[in-house]
């Protein structure tokens, strides 16, 4: 499990857990799912847009966004909750409201809504995880989609129902969508995680398989270079294909 202590005492005991079940029980598996039916269309203009996502720890979920065609930034925090109580060690008491989120600023030019939701549906994240992801349990990691505007749920709503229509998964989809949230950027030391610290216990069991799975199974969007909330030139760069 992911405690909500110190990241070194963290390691130390998602170690002990690897050696007890193995890495390949601890990674999620993917699903191979259709695109949306209904999505935004591809927009010519220059402005930028934003999605609002929380699918368990943030670490993994900024990490696969980083590395989508058309995302300009991807920041992790919280969202759900009040300012006041958005700070790591508090929403990990699962009592705020809050969500461990990522917001991504991306170029619909080069990737709509629905691309967004189809990768966050497929190697993300298990969508059918209620108020839990893998080894994490808690309501701070449930499955939730914070619209911005009207057009963006509908997007969401659509699509939930599409992929239940079509049983996809075994079980139903869980995910909520949660209007009118404000999204509170987390602490320096969480941003750009995975990219940083890619040997990390917890990151090589739980998340550099989603950054390979993003790489195989949407190589159209795929970019190897991953954009960077606190970009360091010390940084061990992950890479799918092991070079």
């Amino acid at each position: 499990m992911r405690l909500q202590a110190s990241i070194p005492f963290r390691a130390a005991v998602v170690t002990a857990l690897v050696a007890l079940l193995g890495c390949a029980q601890a990674a999620e598996d993917a699903f191979v799912i259709p695109a949306p039916a209904f999505d935004e269309a591809p927009s010519s203009s220059s402005a930028t847009a934003v999605a609002v996502f929380a699918g368990g720890c943030f670490w993994g979920i900024q990490g696969v966004y980083q590395h989508v065609q058309g995302v300009l930034k991807a920041v992790s925090g919280y969202a759900g909750g009040s300012a006041v109580n958005a700070h790591y060690e508090i929403v990990g008491t699962g009592s705020t409201g809050h969500a461990e989120t990522v917001q991504i600023t991306y170029d619909p030019s080069k990737v709509t809504y629905g691309k967004l939701l189809q990768v966050f549906f497929s190697v993300a994240h298990d969508p059918t995880q209620l108020n839990m992801q893998g080894p994490d349990h808690g309501t701070q990691y449930r499955s939730t989609i914070f619209p911005v505007d009207a057009k963006q749920r509908e997007i969401a709503e659509k699509y939930i129902a599409q992929l239940n229509a079509a049983h996809v998964y075994k079980k139903n989809i869980v995910t909520t969508l949660e209007d009118g949230r404000t999204f509170y950027a987390a602490e320096a030391y969480h941003q750009d995680f995975l990219v940083h610290n890619p040997d990390h216990p917890y990151i090589a069991i739980n998340d550099i398989p989603k950054v390979r799975n993003l790489a195989q199974m949407f190589a159209d969007i795929y970019q190897k270079e991953p954009v960077l909330v606190t970009p360091r030139a010390n940084a061990k760069r992950f890479n799918p294909g092991g070079q």
